[in-house]
């Protein structure tokens, strides 16, 4: 029934993993790490916002850091920036300390770009000058050219002579994107680049940015509190919750193999269903009886609380298990359905919208899941 088992402890906490780790044996030699995050420390007054957190980033691989207002994202985003200085750790890039509790380089000698929220254009330049603006050290001719070639690869070739207030809010992110790219940067770093967007655009956008930081190969931090664009855009990504980073991995590992009940919570929609471990290979539930592949290391009679996801709940009619429609959310081709179970507990489901049921009808449900996830009750 599961091809994996993940089981950990209540509260327990992941260390981030650095991005460029060869796990295995025999492992392909991982590219050089471009930023390397070494226990850095940040508060405000009395207020610890960034504790002790670590990870680095490969050279060509966009990293995310994903959490919620308040985590402390955009203060280690505004710290590798050189913006915010350090109590404690060390950043390094490219091989150079730019911050440490005694070392604070210049975020005009970080070889930085950085592409803001709002933008940040100047309202009486046109593009051509905004994105021209920081190639200080190359001739006209050099300018010129280089501006040329970062609007094509954002696809506003022809527009330099307009001005930001003639641009749609997607054509001025890809103007902010392009002025930070000009110059060639070590590392792009990305703060909520596509929020003011809305929804159907920042999807696309997100898309069309990475395939245009791929191209480059350009190493970058994004930093937001939406999934879905870390999703689009993000090789890996590291959820943050209070300072420090819960998980680091791929969405597909942070989506089925959560190591903790925050990023469980965060990262998708599901339930925690209460549930007893009878041995090492089975643990019962109201759904049934799930066998995960890997043995559990929880003794049994265990209660534990286990993570079903809406993919985990298939709609069966033939199936002898029935469960009350409750709530219903039509999206398209799928419809999320919330659905009460005979002891009054909750499941969702996504089921094909072609599949239209009634709120208090009765249909049948069978459960698959492919990656147990239990932790300890």
């Amino acid at each position: 029934m599961r091809t994996d088992s993940y089981s950990r402890l209540p509260g327990a906490q992941a260390r981030s993993r650095p991005a460029s780790r060869a796990d295995a044996p025999g492992a392909a030699v991982p590219a050089p790490a471009v930023i390397e995050v070494d226990r850095i420390r940040h508060a405000f007054g009395r207020h610890a916002v960034v504790k002790g957190l670590s990870f680095s980033v490969a050279r060509g691989h966009v990293a995310c850091l994903l959490g919620p207002s308040g985590c402390g994202k955009t203060t280690v985003l505004r710290a590798i920036a050189g913006f915010e200085p350090l109590q404690d750790g060390r950043i390094v890039l490219d091989g150079q300390t730019v911050s440490s509790s005694g070392t604070l380089v210049a975020p005009e000698q970080r070889r930085i770009g950085m592409v803001f929220q709002d933008y940040a254009l100047f309202p009486h330049l046109d593009v051509a000058a905004n994105v021209g603006f920081g190639l200080t050290r190359a001739s006209r001719a050099e300018r010129a050219a280089r501006v040329e070639e970062v609007l094509q690869l954002v696809g506003l070739a022809g527009a330099g002579r307009q001005y930001p207030h003639e641009l749609s809010g997607g054509q001025q992110q890809r103007v902010a994107l392009a002025r930070a790219l000009a110059p060639r940067p070590e590392l792009l770093l990305l703060d909520e680049p596509f929020s003011n967007l809305d929804v159907d655009l920042r999807e696309r956008l997100s898309l069309e940015v990475r395939a245009i930081l791929k191209a480059q190969g350009t190493t970058a931090i994004l930093v937001t509190h939406d999934q879905h664009e870390a999703f689009a855009m993000a090789d890996e990504i590291g959820v943050m919750h209070d300072g420090v980073i819960e998980q680091w991995g791929s969405a597909h590992d942070l989506y089925h193999r959560p190591a903790s009940r925050f990023v469980a919570g965060f990262i998708g929609q599901g339930v925690l269903m209460a549930g007893r471990v009878r041995d090492s290979a089975q643990i019962e539930l109201e759904l049934g009886l799930l066998r995960p592949a890997v043995p559990l290391d929880l003794p049994a009679g265990a209660a534990v609380d286990v993570l079903v996801r809406p993919d985990d709940i298939i709609h069966d009619d033939a199936s002898p298990m029935r469960a009350e429609v409750v709530h219903k959310a039509f999206r398209g081709a799928e419809i999320l359905y919330t659905l009460r179970l005979a002891s009054g507990g909750r499941v969702l489901a996504l089921v094909p919208s072609h599949h239209n049921h009634a709120v208090g009808e009765r249909i049948g449900i069978r459960v698959e899941i492919e990656d147990v996830v239990a932790f300890a009750a």
